[in-house]
Formats: C-alpha cells, sequence, structure tokens
C-alpha cells in the first residue's frame, strides 16, 4: 500500500497588510502635494508636518484614508504617520468610526492673561450660544497676544479683546482669514539702510571675528529664554565640521510672550538680515524658520518677504526654508524643535551631544531666537557701545518686555535691563489696572516662578532673580492684583504644562498632572508638593518638567498668608 504525502501549501497574502487605500485618496493626494513620482523631494520625511498642514487646511481635518495615502505618498510606516499627526495639537485625526469636526471652530485662549480677562466666562458664553453641530468651540493655549486678551481665533482669523458679540458676528459673516499686517516692504527697508552689514558681511569688509567681538562688547545674549552669549554660540557651531545649519526659534509659546511677534510684524527684514547674517557667520547651508502655527498672518509676511529677498538676490531661491509649527509648546526647546523640523513629533533629545554638535539632519546646527539675531543689524549700526550703554542697577542693555496682566498699557515695552517691576510698571505699564493694587507677578512667563508685592524692586535681567527661585526666560511679565484667585493662578500654570508636556519622560508626564490634582485639592500639602517638585526638577529630560513647580514653590514661599485669605489651607 503507498502513502501519499500531501506538503501543506503556504498561503500568501495578495496584498500589504493594513487596511485597503482606493486609488483615488492617492490620485487627490497628489493632486494637493504635487507628485512625488517625478519630484523625490516630495517625500522627503523633513516634509511630513507641511504635508499634513496642506490636509488639515484643504479638508479641515485628517481623516485615516488620507493618512494611509500619506503614508504610501511618502514610503513610510503608518505608525510614523499616525505618531506625528496626533503629537500636535492643530491637526485633528479622524478615525474611519467617527465623524469629521464641524466645518467652523473656534479657538478660546485660556492662558493666564486671558484667564484673567474673563476668558472662562467668555467660553462658556459661546458654547451656549453658538450651534454645536456647526462651530466647534475648544479651550487653547497661549496665542502669543496677551496684550490684548481675552483672545479668540476663528478659523484662522484672531479677535482681539473678544466678545461673545464679536466672536458670532465672524462666525456669521464667514471671515476666517487671518488679519492683514502692515510691515515694511524690502525697498523701505533697504533705503533705510537695511542689508548694509549683510552686504560688508558677504563682501569680506566685516570679518566674523570682528562682528562677534561687536556681540561680545554689546552682551547680547539668546533673548528666548536661556542667555546664552550669542557670539560664544556661534563660535562652537564654527568649530565643528562643516556642513553646518542654522535654525530660527519663532516658536515663542511660553504664555505671556509675544514680543518676537511685535517685531516680526513691524520689521520682518531686519530679522531676516540678522539670520541671514548668523547663516552667513556660520557658513550654513541653509536656514530654516521654525514659526508657531499660532501666528498665520506672519507666515504669509515672511513668505512674501523672503520672496523678495530672492527676487532681488539677496538669498539663493531656496536657501532660507519656512516651516510651520502645529501647536506644541515643547518645540520652543532647541531639540524638541529640530526633531519637528525633521518632520517626527517634537521630542527633546537627551544630551550631549548638544544641537551645536549634533541638529539638523544630524549636522552641527546655529539655534537663536528671533528678537537676538533681529538686534544684531541694529548692534553693529549704533555700535555695540550703544547696545551696553543702557541699564539700570548695575545692568547693561535693552530688554523687550511682554507686559501684561493687570496694568493700564500692556504691550511691548523696551526698557533698560535691570529695571525693577515697580518701574516698568509706573514708567512704561501706565500703572496698574484701576481699581486694582499690586500682590505678585510672574517675571519670566508660567515657568518663570511667582514673585510677590514685597519683591518687586529687584532688577529683572539675566542672573538676578535665582536667588528668589525665579528667572526672567524671554521678559514675559504677567502682574497679579489683590482680586486674583491665586489657587485659580496656580491651577492654570499646571493644567497648561500638564496638557504640553510631550510624555516622553514619567517625571514631567506623570508629575504635572499629579501636581495639578494636588492644586486642586482645598487643602495644600507643602511637604507633598515640595517633594514632588524636588523629583520633576531633578529627573525630568528637559525644561519643561524642571520649570513647571516654579509657580507653586513660589506660592509656597511667598504668600502663605493671601493663600489663607482666598480660603486655601496650607499644612507644612
Amino acid at each position: 500500500m503507498t502513502v501519499e504525502t500531501v506538503t501543506p501549501q503556504r498561503r500568501f497574502r495578495g496584498r500589504p497588510r493594513g487596511r485597503d487605500l482606493p486609488p483615488v485618496a492617492l490620485a487627490s493626494l497628489r493632486q494637493l502635494l504635487g507628485d512625488e513620482r517625478s519630484d523625490p523631494e516630495c517625500r522627503r520625511r523633513d516634509r511630513l508636518i507641511e504635508h499634513l498642514h496642506a490636509i488639515q487646511d484643504a479638508h479641515g481635518h485628517l481623516s485615516m484614508v488620507a493618512l494611509r495615502a500619506l503614508a504610501a505618498y511618502m514610503n513610510l510606516p503608518m505608525a510614523a504617520i499616525y505618531e506625528t499627526a496626533t503629537f500636535y495639537a492643530h491637526f485633528d485625526v479622524v478615525h474611519d468610526d467617527q465623524a469629521p469636526p464641524p466645518e467652523v471652530t473656534v479657538r478660546v485662549c485660556d492662558s493666564l492673561s486671558c484667564q484673567l480677562a474673563g476668558a472662562a466666562t467668555l467660553k462658556a458664553r459661546l458654547e451656549a450660544g453658538l450651534d454645536p453641530e456647526a462651530v466647534r468651540v475648544v479651550r487653547a493655549p497661549c496665542m502669543g497676544r496677551c496684550e490684548t486678551a481675552p483672545v479668540v481665533e476663528v478659523g484662522h482669523h484672531h479677535l482681539l479683546f473678544a466678545t461673545a458679540e464679536g466672536v458670532e458676528a465672524v462666525v456669521d459673516t464667514g471671515h476666517f482669514h487671518p488679519e492683514a499686517i502692515v510691515w515694511q516692504r524690502l525697498a523701505d527697508y533697504r533705503a533705510a539702510g537695511g542689508y548694509r552689514l549683510l552686504a560688508d558681511c558677504r563682501a569680506g569688509e566685516v570679518t566674523v571675528e570682528a562682528l562677534m567681538g561687536e556681540l561680545e562688547r554689546a552682551n547680547l545674549r539668546g533673548l528666548g529664554g536661556a542667555g546664552f552669549p550669542t557670539f560664544k554660540k556661534w563660535r562652537f557651531v564654527r568649530q565643528e565640521p562643516g556642513p553646518r545649519y542654522c535654525a530660527i526659534n519663532a516658536d515663542e509659546g511660553e504664555p505671556g510672550t509675544f514680543k518676537d511677534r511685535y517685531y516680526l510684524e513691524r520689521s520682518p527684514h531686519r530679522f531676516l538680515e540678522g539670520a541671514l547674517v548668523s547663516a552667513w557667520a556660520v557658513e550654513a547651508c541653509a536656514l530654516y524658520i521654525y514659526l508657531r502655527d499660532e501666528y498665520p498672518g506672519l507666515h504669509r509676511v515672511l513668505h512674501e518677504a523672503i520672496a523678495e529677498l530672492e527676487a532681488e538676490g539677496l538669498a539663493p531661491p531656496g536657501y532660507i526654508v519656512l516651516r510651520r509649527g502645529a501647536g506644541a509648546y515643547i518645540c520652543g526647546e532647541e531639540s524638541a524643535m529640530i526633531e519637528s523640523l525633521e518632520g517626527k513629533p517634537g521630542k527633546p533629545r537627551h544630551r550631549p551631544p548638544f544641537v551645536a554638535q549634533q541638529g539638523l539632519f544630524g549636522r552641527p546646527t546655529l539655534v537663536n531666537n528671533v528678537e537676538t539675531v533681529y538686534w544684531i543689524p541694529l548692534i553693529h549700526e549704533k555700535g555695540a557701545d550703544w547696545f551696553a550703554g543702557h541699564g539700570r542697577h548695575g545692568r547693561s542693555g535693552l530688554r523687550s518686555f511682554s507686559l501684561s496682566g493687570r496694568v493700564r498699557r500692556p504691550g511691548v515695552h523696551l526698557a533698560p535691563a535691570g529695571i525693577t517691576l515697580n518701574e516698568l510698571v509706573e514708567e512704561y505699564g501706565g500703572g496698574m489696572a484701576e481699581g486694582h493694587r499690586l500682590a505678585g507677578y510672574l517675571p519670566g512667563g508660567a515657568s518663570g516662578g511667582i514673585l510677590p508685592a514685597s519683591k518687586a524692586d529687584i532688577p529683572l535681567d539675566f542672573d538676578t532673580l535665582q536667588a528668589e527661585g525665579c528667572f526672567i526666560g524671554s521678559a514675559a511679565i504677567i502682574v497679579l492684583s489683590d482680586q486674583d484667585d491665586l489657587q485659580a493662578v496656580a491651577t492654570n500654570l499646571l493644567a497648561f504644562f500638564a496638557d504640553e508636556s510631550c510624555g516622553q519622560c514619567t517625571p514631567c508626564r506623570v508629575g504635572t498632572e499629579k501636581m495639578l490634582a494636588l492644586l486642586e485639592r482645598d487643602e495644600w500639602r507643602v511637604e507633598e508638593l515640595e517633594r514632588l517638585a524636588q523629583v520633576m526638577m531633578d529627573a525630568s529630560i528637559c525644561g519643561l518638567g524642571q520649570a513647571a513647580p516654579n509657580p507653586v514653590l513660589g506660592l509656597l514661599r511667598d504668600f502663605r498668608g493671601e493663600l489663607a485669605a482666598q480660603h486655601v489651607i496650607v499644612k507644612g
């Protein structure tokens, strides 16, 4: 008897794993983004976030079909597309079993300055008065317009000093485009002597060493928050082998900060000249500008200004690359910004190596803040002594203070470094708002800590506030009065940090949530809060988790009496 053996047949899938991708979806994407088959540049990973913006702008959301088409288009894993899209707050990912959001989105800023101006009440009125089927009302973090609080964004249009009636009128008229900005054009900037420094640098009439010497004598430091000497940063990057990059951080997301927007709206070419000079100084092969998505009007301004430069031959086509953020405060941290520029979730890198050694695309990268490079042409024109000659109380230089809160004249005020809070409010801010008495202030935005009125005569500058557990950072001053609820202030700030934590490290991810929960109690236990704060400061990867406890520690140190008067029990 013959026994016949049967070899088992292997089963092969006739198509790749995952959901089917309708051919029309990929064809539609090519129509929107360009044909990647003829232009491989479209498939570069660093284009991912720009592609996501294009889809979001076109459709109002990101469907899973669109994301699967984008994965095929860019030849990237769907997991990479999905992880990046869901990391950023301004992308609305809609799953297959979900309905897309309403056509109109109203974002109500809930930063501290807007909270003080009644944003919570305004949001409640909008939710009650607008049709939820047609309009989505959501809270949003700081929009960089704190001097005009409360602020509401309808589509891409920002309403300043917003009211429920004003928002409803914009919704009814359908005016969702960015507000117009009047800015200094290239011809006018050049007529006033603009781009003379850049020309002299390129012609060899100004050397890198000479310019670094000017910046050193002027004591120009990084004005995004860290305060690192600008000339030293240039030197460190120049020591590294090429090719090198230059990246400008225009993602000022610190609550209370709006100075970079102020300067960009008025003189974008002065900023661009300073940025191009910085790129020249480190022999960068490309200049990247990372602009926060909350500034859609500035996105258009910079596009037009860059086009003017290219048309006049002042910048090679494609040398200046403008990129949009997507609603992530963490991308203000330089290594997180680099990750975002590369088309990834903006999570801070472990250091060393530092971005000056291995930054964008793994190459040495100079990262500067907008205002830092804005001053470079002026310092060269007027002299290092002119800049350094300003200052009070033993300090030198100028500082652009973003002043908001309970003052008569909020706004960007250019004042001598070392000015005190009392002097700044009286001389520049017009005094306290009517009916309000100074109770305290944040000298450096949400992360810079909080000080009482009794410490309003400390010079405001780098290195003057550390003894008080605070720092000036980007000089975002939020003024509080005797009418403000300190527990509400603390929970507002910690809710912001909890929302904005990238989630990469446990001390920050869990610590911010835990601290927020502790602050929402009627009874604050000092030992528990301080122990948690110490863990966050010691073990968090980046400055977000390290600085998040600062305002809480300030309240525990200097505001015990005020907290008790507001019925917050502080034990310990």
